[in-house]
């Protein structure tokens, strides 16, 4: 890297710019601006990401106390609150939206050969789930979820190999999240992981009639007839694995099909657990132990609410939210991708440390995050994922 740019400059080198221009004149992002068009607008708020600006009056205060260095910064306009707030409110947050999935794209590639501890071959294992972000209904009233309260929802399907997200969807906080099961598009071979809330077996057929797999649980009702009684050994924790077909009408008319159910025993919390899957290959263990690696989700969504802007918010209206939460997303995926290229050991959080005090020095990135010594760790962090350790 060249030490004559600042360190924010190198990091947005590594963004796909023709990409994202791409994205913004297919919504028409820049029709009518002459100064602070579309890419200063991202910039700015993925500065406002990495170094946890509270507000617009922060961000402003800050980046024209740094006038002089803006230019190298990449962000070619004079930063004004009311002119940042106007872009959130006013852009088509599908700019941003479509830009994240490029670099999702992009991450993915670079994580393809992460081991998230299972041996699956050459087998995709998504984890499905979403998360709530509460917002104030008198300021969102447009986020109604309930009576008095407001929210969106953070829809995500994540690639547990590289613990990247592959889809996104931002809802308000009314939509079930079983729904979010008809957006998707199922891939050939792959296994789709998911807790109770997504049992809907209509929608789990579909997934099975495209020879997708799933592992779900068993809700404590379920009527079945028990077909077949496949060997276990309550040593490892199966207590049962069982080929069953449904018996309620509904539910048999919806999945007419057999499913394997399995009861697992788990010897660390003493937990009985019912798993549910479409998969009759894989030993009961295994089934398991992947719908166990579903807790990377949680992880991930307990990660980007204490180290990203998408709590507080710094405008009002739903195109304002969905720009800063995309935005945010893409500041995550551009740090990921240069901890993956250029090879770095430290953690996500220790990088995104060491960005919030050294964008504006003209030293190289890679000098920046690895002239210091970083072995040491917190006894808290040895149950993060391998992106955040």
């Amino acid at each position: 890297m060249n030490s004559g740019q600042t360190v924010f400059s190198q990091v947005t080198q590594f963004m796909p710019l023709r990409r994202f221009q791409t994205c913004v004149r297919r919504y028409g992002g820049n029709h009518k601006v002459q100064r602070f068009t579309c890419l200063d607008q991202f910039l700015v708020m993925v500065f406002a990401q990495l170094t946890y600006r509270e507000s617009l009056r922060d961000i402003e205060v800050c980046l024209r106390a740094m006038q002089s260095k803006l230019y190298h910064m990449g962000i070619r306009a004079r930063v004004s609150r009311n002119t940042l707030a106007n872009a959130n409110e006013v852009r088509d947050w599908r700019i941003y939206a479509d830009f994240a999935h490029i670099l999702i794209d992009e991450a993915r590639r670079l994580y393809a050969d992460e081991d998230f501890g299972q041996e699956l071959r050459e087998a995709t294992l998504y984890a499905l789930d979403s998360t709530t972000i509460d917002l104030c209904l008198r300021l969102f009233p447009w986020a109604r979820f309930r009576k008095t309260k407001g929210a969106v929802k953070l829809h995500t399907l994540m690639d547990l190999r590289g613990s990247i997200p592959s889809f996104i969807h931002i809802s308000d906080g009314k939509l079930h999240d079983v729904n979010v099961l008809d957006l998707l598009l199922p891939e050939v071979g792959a296994f789709y992981v998911m807790d109770r809330a997504f049992l809907d077996f209509e929608r789990l057929f579909k997934l099975h009639q495209s020879l997708a797999f799933f592992i779900t649980r068993a809700k404590k009702r379920l009527r079945f007839r028990r077909r077949y009684s496949n060997p276990a050994d309550k040593s490892d924790g199966v207590q049962c694995d069982q080929t069953i077909v449904l018996e309620s009408f509904y539910p048999a008319k919806k999945y007419p099909e057999p499913l394997r159910r399995i009861r697992f025993l788990d010897p660390e919390t003493g937990q009985r657990l019912i798993f549910l899957t479409n998969n009759f290959e894989l030993p009961a263990t295994m089934i398991a132990a992947l719908y166990k690696a579903r807790w990377r989700i949680e992880l991930f969504f307990k990660w980007i609410k204490q180290h990203l802007r998408i709590k507080v918010f710094y405008g009002t209206s739903e195109n304002a939210v969905k720009t800063q939460i995309w935005i945010a997303i893409s500041a995550y995926l551009l740090v990921a991708i240069v901890k993956r290229k250029l090879c770095l050991e430290q953690s996500l959080y220790t990088i995104l440390q060491i960005l919030s005090v050294t964008l504006f020095e003209k030293v190289p990135i890679s000098q920046a995050l690895t002239n210091q010594d970083y072995r040491f760790h917190d006894q808290t962090e040895r149950k993060q994922l391998n992106l955040f350790d």
